[in-house]
């Protein structure tokens, strides 16, 4: 009994520690996405920026 016990208490010790590294894992993964998306963001921000300047800038066209 007692050593079926410990047999059980490695097993989920070492599942406790796969559970950890894929646990760091996906928060690393996290942070990288939200890092990209920040890109991202940023690049469209002055995106639009820039085409609102353009649009600004232009004369309105006449239409026919």
């Amino acid at each position: 009994m007692e050593s079926r016990l410990r047999q059980r208490l490695e097993t989920l010790r070492e599942e406790y520690e796969k559970g950890q590294g894929a646990l760091q894992d996906l928060e690393s993964q996290a942070a990288n996405l939200r890092a990209t998306l920040l890109r991202i963001s940023g690049a469209i921000q002055v995106l639009q920026e820039e085409l609102e300047e353009r649009n600004e800038l232009q004369p309105p066209q006449l239409s026919a």
